[in-house]
């Protein structure tokens, strides 16, 4: 039995235009103890999704299931078992951090873990903070706090959604070594995030989402071998002329090309020379997931 099922899950909404379709027949398994990751751009639908499987809002058409459970039928079952990190930063003023995972315990009725508190303060880096009000901290430490808060009650299934948007590097890696630990332990993960690095080192299968319709399905290393080409990668002190930068992707001064083979390479290098131009640390590299993730999304459309 899957951990979440997605069934031909639609959904409308109603705008002064007319309906607006964010998910369109979406339809995938999350396996018990999988790290799953579900990536898309903006307005692909995957909050939408989410909001859908934590209960918060209803599918136009279609079913998700937690341990074959429905979201919609068993609304209480399935929210014990699921622990949802938001996108938003959502806490209460009152209350100190210590205080708050209480409180959340309460929420599933569960008693007495002042020793699992303890546990996920220290491996959140929050035991400093445990007696601080939640108005004092910092936002990546209100994200920590949230983090706790969805596993207070141990929940087989964690879901994620963009839980490391606008925070340090300290809090990321504190955060993934965490959430690997659990993931190692049994518990299923479902991941989305626009740091497509995190993505490929962490997460086993991916979905990816365009305009509401899944557009990729894989585990993540089929993705990987099925890239179209190897990276052409450089850096210029001067911006490319049009004809090549149609064809490039270009960060600052690093320029990348898709490179199929040793005679594109050198077309796109001796291109490069004839417009006067010097390319700089020159470098091959196999395809990443932000490489996949381009090119499908460019498919897609």
């Amino acid at each position: 039995m899957p951990a979440i099922s997605f069934k031909e899950v639609t959904k409308q909404f109603q705008t002064s235009k007319g309906p607006l379709t964010a998910l369109a027949g979406v339809s995938f398994d999350i396996e018990v103890g999988e790290f799953f990751g579900l990536l898309g751009p903006n307005g692909a639908g995957k909050t939408t999704l989410i909001s859908i499987l934590a209960g918060l809002a209803r599918a136009t058409s279609g079913h998700i299931l937690v341990n074959g459970l429905d979201v919609q039928k068993d609304p209480l079952k399935t929210r014990k078992l699921l622990g949802i990190v938001p996108q938003e930063l959502v806490f209460d003023p009152f209350f100190t951090v210590r205080e708050a995972l209480q409180f959340q315990s309460g929420y599933f009725g569960v008693r007495n873990n002042g020793d699992w508190i303890d546990e996920l303060l220290v491996s959140l880096g929050l035991s400093d903070k445990a007696n601080s009000n939640m108005r004092q901290l910092s936002g990546g430490m209100k994200r920590r706090v949230l983090v706790a808060q969805a596993l207070v009650h141990k929940p087989p299934v964690i879901v994620l959604d963009e839980p490391t948007a606008g925070v340090d590097v300290e809090l990321r890696q504190t955060l993934w070594q965490f959430i690997d630990r659990l993931n190692k332990q049994g518990h299923t993960v479902l991941l989305t995030t626009h740091y497509l690095e995190e993505a490929e080192a962490l997460c086993q299968k991916i979905a990816m989402l365009k305009t509401g319709r899944v557009v990729a399905l894989d585990k993540t290393s089929e993705l990987l071998n099925a890239a179209s080409s190897n990276v052409l990668r450089f850096k210029l002190d001067a911006p490319l002329p049009p004809e090549l930068a149609r064809m490039a992707r270009v960060t600052g001064r690093i320029v990348q090309f898709p490179a199929q083979n040793a005679a594109q390479i050198e077309n796109y290098l001796s291109s490069i020379r004839l417009a006067g131009l010097v390319a700089e640390d020159v470098e091959i590299r196999k395809a990443d997931l932000e490489d996949v993730f381009i090119e499908v999304m460019g498919e897609a459309l």
